[in-house]
């Protein structure tokens, strides 16, 4: 292991958090899903799971909350961690590793605003989702891949 003064002279890939909220209204009926339109390059104005940057010294449990209230407004959610993904390729700002959380709610549909760097949040139906930005759209389908098996 390097001695700590030689840490910086390595390059590594930044952390991330994103959350996959999930909303289904009654048994039975199919889910929604929370989206923020992006109000910063990259995909400026392209629809996205919440989420964002883990700051330096602060815990992935807490980034993960802290980025979904600061973005859509909510607090609370009882977010479990799905997988990690971190393909060199999948943020065009450089490698990043996102730790991606799955929170799933029943029942109405939480009133959400947008907030920090998205520009508006809401519920889509699964079924009928915008264009996704980053590699959002292939972890929201293992995400329901793995709820609905």
């Amino acid at each position: 292991m390097p001695a700590p003064d030689e840490v910086d002279n390595y390059r590594n890939p930044a952390l991330t958090v994103d959350g996959v909220v999930l909303l289904r209204r009654a048994e039975g009926d199919p889910f929604s899903v929370l989206l923020i339109e992006r109000g910063n390059e990259p995909f400026r104005g392209r629809y996205a799971l919440p989420g964002g940057f883990v700051d330096y010294g602060e815990d992935i449990e807490e980034a993960i909350g802290r980025e979904i209230a600061e973005e859509t407004g909510l607090t609370g959610l009882p977010f479990r961690q799905f997988r990690t993904f971190g393909a060199p390729g999948r943020d065009p700002r450089g490698h990043t590793v996102s730790v991606v959380y799955v929170a799933v709610i029943n029942g109405d549909a939480p009133r959400v605003t947008g907030g920090d760097d998205a520009a508006f949040s809401a519920w889509f139906p699964v079924g009928q989702l915008p264009d996704l930005a980053f590699d959002h759209a292939h972890i929201l389908d293992e995400v329901l891949e793995t709820i609905i098996r």
